[in-house]
């Protein structure tokens, strides 16, 4: 029987290709004259850019989320991956692509594409409102995109999982600086190595990583903020559901100049200013009201059952 074979391709992302492949790419950036507040006139495909209502990162000004009962834990299932740190020059990111040809064991290309059939389970997946999403990359944005009450964070690690009917949920963590990251340790060499290599025409530099731990990337989670927005990087498709986990974690700053160091000097900040929430509403999740609500509806049973 034939099994899934899935690619896990890790690293950092500006979402801008360096040594582009395909036709027609567009190059987009954080600041000039291909800036955020620039991109819907870069191409008819990216007008939700500059005309869409519901587009991300936003401010989550906490006193007007609303708690909602309904929202259920943040459960996320990943598996130990086997992974390759891929930089195209200004674009290094975390790629699963799945596939089903099972006798092929090496490398090989896909629409200019490096794949590499490693895993057999893929990395993992969560249930969304009872739909399955996979994981399908990790991209880190420094400074953080998303911010609380206006605070800003260094760093946003964003986990982007689809669905079958290719419908995008993106889990965010964000990052104060402190201690170690126990994830970015287990790439700590494979980074610095890759500061080493570089891009030209269709090259692109690969640093195989082996088996990468995920458990650090799946902690119980008693608070989290969803709402409804878009990418944040070009076209900013919509109608993408955003879980905005509640407990802001810690890396170090070297850490994050280690994620820096292999983009060039336009990328090394690559997030998109906050976008107009228009209306919008931010629900959470709090286990502890979860809980009391639990308690108070098992005590009004209780005493529904005492007074009949």
């Amino acid at each position: 029987m034939s099994h899934l074979k899935a690619i896990f391709l890790l690293g950092i992302a500006s979402l801008i290709l360096a040594c582009p492949r395909a036709t027609g790419f567009v190059r987009y950036g954080y600041s000039g004259v291909n800036g955020p507040d620039k991109w819907g006139s870069l191409s008819s495909d990216f007008s939700l850019c500059s005309q869409g209502k519901k587009q991300s990162p936003i401010n989550i000004a906490k006193n007007i989320t609303s708690n909602d009962p309904d929202l259920k834990p943040a459960d996320r299932n990943y598996n130990k991956t086997r992974a390759t740190i891929i930089n195209n020059g200004l674009n290094i990111e975390v790629r699963s692509f799945t596939r089903y040809d099972i006798h092929k064991k090496n490398l090989f290309t896909a629409n200019g594409l490096i794949w590499q059939l490693v895993y057999e389970k893929g990395p993992g997946i969560m249930a969304v409102d009872g739909k399955n999403y996979t994981l399908e990359k990790m991209v880190w944005h420094l400074p953080a995109e998303h911010t609380l009450d206006g605070e800003s964070f260094p760093m946003e690690l964003q986990l982007i999982h689809k669905s079958a009917d290719n419908n995008i949920t993106v889990v965010a963590i964000l990052y104060q600086y402190g201690s170690n990251d126990a994830f970015l340790l287990q790439l700590q060499d494979e980074l610095q190595q890759l500061q080493q290599d570089t891009c030209t025409g269709d090259e692109e530099a690969r640093i195989p990583v082996g088996l990468v731990q995920t458990r650090t990337l799946v902690r119980h989670t008693r608070k989290y903020f969803r709402y409804v927005g878009s990418l944040t990087t070009p076209p900013c498709t919509e109608d993408v559901i955003w879980i905005i986990l509640g407990k802001v974690r810690k890396m170090t700053e070297e850490q994050a100049n280690l994620l820096r160091a292999p983009l060039s000097a336009e990328y090394k900040n690559n997030s998109r200013p906050t976008q107009p929430i228009n209306g919008r509403t931010v629900r959470l999740y709090d286990e502890m009201h979860q809980v009391k609500n639990i308690d108070s509806n098992k005590s009004d049973k209780n005493s529904e059952s005492k007074s009949s």
